[in-house]
């Protein structure tokens, strides 16, 4: 018996140090350099311009924890997109050059969708994240983006919802009955048309349920051409 306990000792710590030492594996890979060493950008190094407020680094999201480590800093896409989001900000700047771009998410590892198709399950809303049992989505190959508009003091341009807003006022198909029935003021139905417009010009898709999201190309091509986000 004796025996068994030191055995059983043993074990334990070892069971423990083992896990402390994946977590802090976890927390500390270097998904910067990863991405870099994907070929995918830094947008805001090449388009200075373009802000970025990544909200996944903080709390500030539907999960209400960071899901980004300390060394996930910078917005990275896919050249192809880089460039497309790049165009965008041309256009708006000849039409508007008081505003600006300013990317919430873009190129998100699958790992990070995991956690959160974990918590859309929990509370049934698998609706609004790509499951990546069948490859996640479009951000999981750095070809999707979430934007909105700032002006030159860097306030935000109110769109009717916040980012990562789970409900039928966030959805694009139903912005003329939500202005109808004052769900959205004049200036938000507004802002959100010259952001879709904007994107869609340089190239991007919308989808119908958040304001903030664009594709840069199907989910099936992005499967066939691109790499997955992963380890």
């Amino acid at each position: 018996m004796k025996d068994f306990r030191l055995f059983m000792f043993i074990y334990l710590c070892t069971f423990i140090s083992c896990g402390n030492a994946q977590n802090k594996q976890n927390a500390e890979y270097n998904w910067d350099a990863k991405m870099k060493d994907m070929g995918l950008m830094d947008v805001c190094f090449w388009e200075p311009s373009i802000q970025s407020y990544l909200v996944y680094t903080t709390g500030d999201n539907f999960t209400g924890k960071p899901l980004y480590n300390s060394r996930l800093t910078k917005a990275w896409l896919h050249p192809r997109a880089v460039k497309m989001l790049i165009r965008a900000q041309d256009i708006l700047r000849k039409e508007r050059p008081d505003l600006f771009i300013l990317i919430y998410d873009a190129a998100r590892p699958i790992e990070v969708q995991r956690t959160m198709a974990e918590w859309a399950e929990k509370t049934n809303n698998e609706y609004y994240v790509a499951d990546p049992a069948v490859g996640g989505g479009l951000h999981n190959y750095g070809m999707a983006v979430d934007v909105t508009l700032v002006d030159e003091k860097g306030e935000w341009l109110p769109m009717g919802t916040p980012f990562d807003f789970f409900g039928p006022e966030a959805h694009t198909d139903k912005e003329d009955d939500l202005l109808k029935r004052r769900r959205l003021t004049p200036s938000e139905y507004k802002n959100r048309k010259l952001l879709r417009r904007i994107m869609e010009e340089a190239g991007f898709t919308s989808i119908a349920s958040e304001w903030w999201h664009f594709n840069a190309c199907s989910r099936e091509e992005a499967k066939e051409k691109y790499l997955l986000i992963d380890r």
